[in-house]
């Protein structure tokens, strides 16, 4: 636990992959966390993942029984974004990447009257999201990365309104969290995104032009680059329809490098979403 999160009142709207993520390192860190989800099985399925990985942190020394009862105690579960109280020190908005989506959350939370408000967007503009708040000094980019608690970095992006305190209260909170933190300008995409985009697309295009197997161009990034996970995997992970959202945002940024391949056009269709839908590139058994 970290003294300077200790009586910190936090939110996370949305419960998905990465919300569970940031709620359980933000209670892990002795924060408060109120998260926001509205469907009753996902809200279900983020217990049971809070259980599971303190479990693992058992096991691996990091919390012992009562550390984890009191993290779990620490966190709430409500189904709608406008019952959150008032005031909160942070909330976090980690929605699906669908502009509208984003943009009437965001709208909602700044009803509530937090002290910061940050949107885990791992490509929209900080800018373009700031319109819908009346302040948008308050309010910045915080891109974490998936697994949250394993990945050390959350990418700060910093809007043409955001506060320079804005940003040294977010620092503070990264520092809390245990994690590291890097400060871009708001660019589609930011830097992370687009390293991580322009690799797993070019290795989806070499996938479909048959130059390997999925399992050898991912063996390839990990055995040659020491990459922790391969680029298709990687995808998996990330949910191949949150890449094909990414693909197309960048694409009408940056131009056609960013252009999503066939194959990833044809795997959303299908329903093929990677690790979330037992099937991408990789088979995932539940």
């Amino acid at each position: 636990m970290n003294a300077a999160l200790a009586n910190q009142q936090i939110a996370v709207v949305g419960g998905g992959t990465m919300g569970v993520g940031i709620v359980y390192v933000s209670a892990m860190a002795g924060a408060h966390v109120t998260v926001v989800e509205p469907d009753d099985t996902r809200a279900v399925g983020l217990r049971e993942t809070i259980s599971k990985t303190a479990a693992a942190a058992i096991t691996r020394g990091k919390l012992d029984a009562a550390g984890a009862a009191a993290l779990e105690n620490r966190i709430t579960r409500i189904a709608d974004v406008d019952a959150l109280p008032e005031g909160l020190d942070l909330v976090i908005e980690t929605v699906p990447e669908r502009l509208e989506l984003k943009l009437d959350i965001l709208a909602r939370i700044a009803r509530r009257a937090p002290k910061l408000i940050g949107s885990n967007t791992s490509a929209m503009s900080i800018d373009r999201l700031a319109q819908a708040l009346p302040n948008p000094g308050i309010f910045l980019g915080m891109h974490f990365f998936n697994p949250v608690w394993s990945i050390h970095l959350v990418e700060l992006v910093e809007g043409a309104k955001t506060l320079p305190e804005t940003l040294e209260a977010a620092r503070a909170y990264v520092t809390a969290i245990g994690k590291q933190s890097l400060t871009v300008r708001d660019v589609p995409g930011f830097a992370t995104s687009r390293l991580d985009l322009i690799a797993s697309l070019e290795a989806m295009r070499m996938l479909e032009s048959g130059v390997a197997s999925a399992e050898d161009i991912d063996r390839a990034a990990v055995v040659a680059y020491r990459h922790p996970v391969g680029p298709l995997r990687l995808s998996d992970i990330v949910g191949i329809d949150v890449r094909l959202d990414i693909a197309r945002t960048l694409e009408a940024a940056h131009g056609p490098r960013f252009a999503p391949p066939q194959i990833l056009i044809d795997m959303v269709a299908a329903g093929k979403l990677g690790a979330k839908s037992g099937q991408g590139f990789f088979t995932w058994p539940n």
